[in-house]
């Protein structure tokens, strides 16, 4: 499969051309354009409605996801989905898996296998909104980020601790440990609140924007403007 990341880091765009036959699965919502060549299907991302009603509610994604297949001849088709960030590749195999932040996935190939109902991370502390999907399977994974992706390699037994709002994915080969930042001082005063320690082998992908900080930015600035109109 032919693919290609424009603009980045500040406002990555995913474009990918389709042989005929090829077929690639995204987020609803994320397609931009496409050529006619290509066929849109949706269809439920899980068989049984209580686990799509459960990725909806638990994930903050779609109840459907959208596979494009070039049909008449090649066909392109791009897709964005974060507002201001970043679009990275994954290649997923038997030996490469990953678990990933709910708001990152943008598309993938159809051999890859994305786990709404994997339960280790809400097995743990579930705050911030946090949840995460297990990937695994044989193919790309296209991922997109707020903010650009800082990359990070982790040895044997070496660790990282990041903060949850800044957390997109990380090696299933890693362990990790999900907790509060520092002592109870620390977690309500700080700003940080709840963060992933994680320790390797593996890689650890971050986003080096917080759209939690970005969302209190916006209110502060329309705030007073609410509070006049209120009067």
């Amino acid at each position: 499969m032919q693919y290609e990341i424009k603009y980045r880091p500040s406002y990555g765009y995913l474009v990918i051309t389709l042989q005929p036959g090829e077929s690639i699965a995204a987020e609803a919502g994320s397609m931009t354009y496409m050529q006619p060549s290509i066929e849109v299907h949706t269809r439920k991302r899980k068989q049984g409605l209580l686990s799509t009603i459960g990725m909806t509610l638990l994930g903050g994604q779609s109840f459907f996801v959208n596979e494009f297949t070039a049909k008449s001849g090649p066909g392109e088709a791009g897709f964005s989905a974060a507002p201001l960030g970043d679009v990275e590749v994954l290649e997923i195999n038997q030996n490469r898996g990953f678990i990933l932040q709910k708001s990152a996935y943008i598309a993938s190939e159809l051999g890859i296998n994305l786990d709404a109902e994997w339960q280790g991370f809400t097995k743990g502390i579930f705050g911030q909104g946090l949840f995460m999907i297990k990937v695994s399977g044989e193919g790309l994974l296209f991922i997109n980020t707020f903010g650009a992706i800082d990359k990070h390699i982790l040895a044997q037994g070496e660790r990282l601790v990041v903060d949850n709002f800044h957390l997109v994915a990380f090696s299933d080969t890693c362990s990790y440990q999900v907790t509060k930042f520092g002592g109870w001082k620390e977690t309500f005063l700080s700003g940080e609140f709840m963060v992933t320690d994680i320790t390797g082998p593996g890689e650890v992908y971050i986003q080096t924007k917080n759209i939690r900080e970005l969302a209190d930015w916006i209110w502060k600035l329309i705030e007073p403007k609410i509070q006049t109109t209120a009067r």
